[in-house]
């Protein structure tokens, strides 16, 4: 059989390309098909199926069998697989999705929930789905360094260009699109934008279907469109793509399924503003954007314009420092999440301090609560070029024995950069009636108290949005160090809290609870005092330990 496809190779003119039909593969997964076809015509044979291709819809005898979608990667000829129409049109209204990804406030890896796109084996030969061509306007050449191989292994193909310009306007007709035209969906918008291009397959009124495949399996979701056009074609030996840049906006794509994107035309999305401000040694620099909502890629979004602003503003590339702050809000008056931290280090900071930044807000988009919708954000950073570190060194206390009633001071020395020394001392009154025994106290950098202090809230999920913000309040700052005074007794997690030291009886119940729940005992001591010092600017790190006898 013989077909006609479209799609644009040039500006916004839609032209033709012919395909044969070589075949159906069939059942590759629930009730899909796949059309084998050899694509001929225009640039075709010179540059192979190019990324962007994605949704160029290919018909017999003037009807439409479907949209090209997956290609074999380093072939050498303009073999496609073809989406059958029927599969792109079964998506169906939804309402925005819900999840529940991150299960931990120290979630490094903020791409970890993004899909992975379909391979298909074709006579001994592996088919996959042709990569969506992300362009990044804005961004450093380090940011696309850094986070490009994980968007790559999700299906994307990250480079910088025009196609994120952050240039589009309102106004746009939707009446200028046509099946073959291409579309940019845009993430990000302004200082730094992203987009990614692809081609529209079918137009039914209002409604608006393209792709051919997944963009990020987001399910029910809200990414504005712009009308694009085709500055020039890039063969490549790898893979040949469109570089496009982004126009009008159209309107607003409503569904991301595996079989194709569907939208509707003239629907304006909502957007969060994001405004970065960064204050170095070399003077103040600020960055307005606007993104999606999406809890699973905005995270993902704020943690490379961050590391984008950190690394384009300052270039810290050796020693430095960065402390930021910020504050997220969120829709329908739920009280806004504050971020605040100190980071140093010799290698990587931006890296570093951005996903400081991003792995609570992570958290708490991906906690799944209809109250955590995203509204806006704002970060504030300072830089500057010199490590500022302090290490816990001694810890001490002013006598080894101590009864109920005695006051014990508790000494803690630091050392930091070029040999500054930092001792702060607190005293601590042995309340009456302490029962005898060790009394271990230790000081340590927050991450090592938040990860001792903060397990029984994570072994029990959050009821409500208030018990993911309160948990994410009780993060500590790096600035501080964090004495706490301890003993070596059982707790267990409840309702976010620990109970320490229970009776045996109430031990036995919350032992079996848990063990039937898949929970761990915490067995780490149970907190009887925490007091926090302040050795000066700069961050902390390390711990002691040392252990106060309590007499009768």
């Amino acid at each position: 059989m013989k077909g006609t496809g479209r799609t644009v190779f040039s500006g916004s003119q839609v032209e033709s390309f012919d395909a044969e039909i070589l075949g159906v593969l069939e059942n590759l997964g629930p009730k899909q098909n796949v059309i084998l076809a050899r694509l001929s015509g225009g640039p075709l044979a010179n540059t192979g199926v190019l990324q962007g291709m994605s949704g160029s819809p290919v018909y017999i005898g003037g009807k439409l069998i479907g949209a090209v979608a997956l290609a074999f990667p380093f072939a050498k000829e303009a073999i496609a697989g073809i989406r059958p129409i029927e599969e792109m049109l079964e998506t169906a209204p939804v309402l925005p999705r819900r999840v529940r990804a991150a299960r931990s406030p120290w979630n490094v890896d903020l791409t970890a929930a993004l899909s992975r796109p379909l391979e298909v084996a074709a006579g001994g030969e592996r088919m996959v789905e042709i990569s969506t061509p992300m362009s990044f306007s804005g961004f450093t050449s380090a940011t696309l360094d850094q986070f490009g191989p994980a968007l790559r292994s999700a299906g994307l193909s990250p480079r910088q260009g025009p196609g994120a310009s952050g240039r589009a306007v309102p106004g746009g007709d939707p009446k200028s699109l046509q099946p073959g035209s291409m579309i940019s969906v845009q993430l990000m918008s302004g200082d730094m934008a992203v987009g990614a291009d692809g081609t529209v397959t079918h137009i039914d009124g209002n409604q608006i279907y393209a792709f051919g495949h997944r963009f990020l399996s987001a399910g029910g979701t809200e990414m504005p469109f712009a009308r694009a056009e085709v500055i020039t074609l890039l063969p490549n030996l790898t893979a040949s793509f469109k570089i496009s840049s982004a126009k009008e906006w159209l309107g607003t794509i409503t569904q991301d399924r595996n079989a194709a994107i569907a939208g509707e035309l003239g629907r304006k999305s909502r957007l969060a503003p994001l405004t970065i401000a960064v204050k170095g040694e070399g003077g103040p620099r600020s960055y307005r954007m606007e993104l999606i909502r999406d809890p699973v890629l905005a995270p993902l979004l704020v943690q490379m314009a961050i590391f984008s602003a950190l690394d384009g503003t300052e270039r810290l590339v050796g020693a430095s420092s960065v402390s930021l702050r910020g504050t997220v809000e969120f829709e329908g008056g739920t009280k806004p999440l504050q971020i605040g931290n100190f980071f140093t280090g010799d290698s990587n900071l931006p890296l570093i301090a951005s996903l400081g930044a991003a792995m609570p807000l992570g958290y708490a988009l991906q906690s799944g609560f209809e109250a955590l919708q995203l509204k806006s954000i704002h970060i504030e950073a300072e830089a500057v070029e010199r490590k500022k570190l302090w290490q816990i060194d001694r810890l001490w206390t002013s006598q080894r024995r101590a009864r109920p009633g005695e006051e014990v001071e508790i000494g803690v020395a630091l050392t930091g950069e070029n040999g500054a020394e930092s001792t702060r001392k607190i005293r601590y009154r042995i309340p009456e009636g302490a029962s005898p025994g060790l009394v271990f106290i230790t000081a340590a950098d927050a991450g090592y108290t938040n990860f001792v202090d903060l397990q029984p809230a994570i072994a029990s999920p959050p009821n409500t949005a208030g018990d993911v913000l309160s948990l994410l309040e009780r993060l500590r700052p790096n600035d501080k160090a964090y004495v706490t005074l301890w003993r070596p007794e059982p707790g267990y997690p409840v309702q976010g809290r620990e109970l320490p030291d229970p009776p045996p009886s109430a031990a036995l119940i919350l032992g079996r609870q848990q063990t039937s729940q898949g929970a761990q005992l915490a067995w780490r001591g149970s907190k009887i005092r925490e007091f926090d010092l302040n050795p000066g600017s700069g961050a902390v790190a390390g711990s002691k330990t040392i252990q106060l006898e309590i007499r009768e």
